[in-house]
């Protein structure tokens, strides 16, 4: 598949990169790879490991220099000594990076220290990242006594309190429990509503699918595919998969269905048959007459739409979870 177009640029690009190359000796992890995002949207950068996702987002915020290509943030020319760009940036790392002898707020604190000097303005900021967050309760809290999903919550806090136009989020709900993980997707999108700029990577299709208005892939260091998450889908030949709790088909059967126009495989395991159709109003129909016609026994019939990992399956071969 060649590489998608980039986007024409618009005076609302808040980042703007062309045609970046970055290698490491012989291994080319970026290859004039190009990346248009709009003020206040949630932009997914998705890619396996090894894709070149984290490189680019490092050589956006200058911590690793690049063998060619332009980058501008916010209409201007970045740079490692662009600190006034770089104050209006925010980081939320993988890792939680808090100190542990302070506590919840003076954590939040030091870090908006970094940037707003005012005691007055950060008093006020650090407490609207922890409402954003909701920390309110855990303000005097050190981090060791907080759970991973609260300690992940005081990492965004810190990354985000000097009120950043332009915001990093890499992975931020591993391995947190699905109430943090609501809250923490809640506050993104809030985060966005207010006027930031987001752009969040994550190896979980359905934050992804819920939180974000567009969506680049990168494999091998290199754009395959972007647009909304709807777009994407309609870029694969899977349009449908249709589930049939029946009893085990003989290959003459199996055999009828894989012949159906518009039926890409059908396969059976742990007592329900799969079958992955082409986007047509018919294939349920399709592939329910010919088993009824084969006096198949039927339980429960759903039908999906793709998901963003079919998506990633068909253009990586892969799964984005490797």
């Amino acid at each position: 598949m060649p590489a998608p177009a980039p986007a024409p640029t618009s005076a609302r690009d808040v980042v703007v990169v062309r045609d970046l190359v970055k290698r490491y000796g012989d291994l080319v992890a970026l290859d004039h790879l190009d990346l248009r995002i709009g003020a206040g949207e949630i932009f997914g950068l998705l890619g396996p490991n090894g894709s070149g996702k984290t490189t680019a987002i490092n050589c956006v915020l200058q911590l690793l220099s690049y063998d060619r290509g332009t980058i501008e943030l916010f209409g201007e020319p970045m740079g490692p000594a662009r600190y006034d760009l770089k104050a209006r940036i925010g980081v939320v790392p993988q890792q939680v990076a808090v100190f542990d002898e302070l506590t919840v707020r003076e954590n939040v604190d030091a870090f908006c220290a970094l940037y707003v000097t005012d005691r007055r303005r950060r008093r006020a900021l650090v407490d609207e990242a922890i409402d954003l967050v909701g920390l309110a309760d855990y303000v005097r809290f050190r981090p060791r006594k907080l759970s991973g999903g609260l300690a992940r919550r005081l990492n965004i806090a810190c990354g985000i309190a000097h009120r950043p136009e332009l915001i990093f989020f890499d992975e931020p709900t591993v391995a947190v429990d699905p109430q943090s993980r609501a809250s923490i997707l809640d506050g993104i999108c809030r985060l966005r509503d207010e006027g930031a700029t987001v752009v969040y990577t994550s190896h979980y299709m359905e934050e992804v699918e819920r939180i974000c208005d567009r969506v680049m892939i990168v494999d091998a260091g290199r754009a395959i595919a972007q647009g909304t998450p709807e777009e994407l889908k309609r870029m694969i030949s899977l349009g449908e998969r249709i589930s049939v709790e029946t009893g085990a088909p003989d290959e003459g059967l199996m055999g009828r269905l894989r012949g159906l126009s518009h039926v890409l495989d059908a396969a059976y395991a742990d007592g329900v048959l799969r079958v992955r159709c082409e986007a047509s109003p018919h294939n349920l129909v399709d592939v329910l007459g010919v088993l009824t016609a084969s006096g198949a026994r039927l339980g429960r019939v759903w039908s999906e739409p793709p998901t963003l990992n079919d998506v990633f399956l068909e253009l990586c071969g892969r799964e984005l979870r490797d």
